[in-house]
């Protein structure tokens, strides 16, 4: 698959054991959808939002518009609406030096019981 931004595939976790993660506060889970997708469907609940476009410059530590929801020492899950641009996101973490897991899309994020916020 085609990544703008470089860097190796993402380490792959399963939905259901990302759910069991979070759940615990073991791990953030990370929605880059756009925000009309969200408005439909809801996201994750307790989860973070970050449009892909924006995931290289709010992730970054150093960056000035870091998000301090997302941690380095916390392992992140990704998800979108089919797995292609958490695929992208995950990877764009990694090489800024976080631990990311690309677990598909947010059916598979429901699918495995994973809580909603509308």
């Amino acid at each position: 698959m085609f990544n703008i931004f470089g860097g190796k595939p993402a380490k792959h976790l399963t939905a259901a054991e990302a759910v069991a993660a979070v759940a615990k506060g073991e791990m953030t889970v990370l929605d880059v959808r756009e925000a009309a997708e969200i408005a439909s469907t809801g996201t994750a609940k307790g989860g973070v939002h970050i449009p892909l476009s924006l995931v290289p410059m709010k992730a970054d530590p150093r960056a000035p518009d870091h998000d301090k929801r997302l941690d380095l020492s916390k392992p992140v899950a990704v998800f979108c609406a089919v797995g292609g641009r958490a695929g992208m996101a995950a990877q764009a973490l990694q090489k800024l030096g976080y631990e990311a897991h690309n677990i598909g899309g947010f059916s598979d994020w429901t699918a495995a019981g994973g809580a909603v916020s509308r």
